[in-house]
């Protein structure tokens, strides 16, 4: 096993059995600055949040009279209590303070390869459990992009990832956009020699300013969750995870541009 191969496999052993804040942080869906625990040992009994508004403000109060904290897109939050549209919030960097309601979320999707299955998650809750078609290949981890002459590559990647934009006029009826390539997959790229240098810096200069990474290099791209599934687990899409479009239908208003999604085996 290479050195680019082993965060994947590690992370895909750390995620089992592991309770759902705890599994967002270890597979390093918050940024890395929020990684360690909060420094209060009350908040590690709180819900993980993560900021879903491009942009955010802690309030001292529940009103927006006394701004306090600004927070970043994606970044995470421990939220302590909810009322009246706020919610009093820690943040990583030990900020107290409020948050309107509408700016964060704790919605999240999961996505087993092996049971053809994607769960959505709010919070520990699970709200869904829907039929998921997949990759031409369905065993294996993407590693390049596939083709008509390489359809073993046709693969569903696997990692996590998270939503980085909702197309609502896709070719396959409705689409969330992943951000596939991501840095590990850079990483590992530039390892093996698929990208070069300025494609690395190019995907990892995306991530960092959460926006679509380039889908042009050799590591492939243009991963989706979209509709036009057939509802019966096959395998057919380019490396994609296809449900049917009734089922798109009830995602489309949970999922936004940010919803964290885990695939793995």
């Amino acid at each position: 096993m290479s050195l680019a191969q082993r965060p994947r496999t590690r992370a895909r052993r750390m995620a089992a059995g592991l309770p759902v804040a705890l599994l967002i942080l270890v597979l390093g869906i918050i940024p890395a600055r929020a990684q360690s625990a909060p420094s209060d040992p009350v908040d590690m009994g709180a819900a993980v949040y993560y900021v879903t508004a491009k942009r955010a403000t802690v309030y001292a109060e529940p009103n927006t009279l006394r701004p306090y904290v600004q927070l970043s897109f994606r970044e995470p939050v421990f939220v302590l209590s909810s009322s009246d549209g706020w919610s009093r919030v820690h943040t990583q960097d030990g900020a107290y303070g409020y948050v309107p309601d509408a700016s964060i979320s704790n919605v999240w999707i999961r996505v087993s390869k092996v049971r053809k299955r994607l769960f959505l998650y709010r919070g520990t809750q699970l709200m869904m459990d829907l039929a998921a078609d997949f990759g031409f290949n369905p065993f294996s981890d993407k590693e390049k992009r596939g083709s008509e002459g390489e359809r073993n590559h046709w693969r569903t990647p696997e990692g996590a990832f998270y939503v980085v934009s909702k197309n609502p006029r896709s070719q396959f009826y409705k689409a969330f956009l992943l951000n596939y390539p991501n840095t590990e997959d850079a990483e590992r790229g530039l390892v093996s020699g698929l990208i070069s240098q300025r494609e690395h810096d190019a995907i990892m200069a995306a991530e960092k300013a959460s926006r679509a990474p380039p889908m042009g290099t050799r590591l492939g791209g243009m991963i989706e969750i979209h509709g036009d599934g057939t509802g019966l687990s096959t395998n057919w899409t380019q490396g994609c995870v296809a449900v049917t479009n009734s089922d798109m239908d009830k995602l489309w208003g949970w999922v936004q541009e940010g919803t964290p999604v885990i695939i793995h085996k």
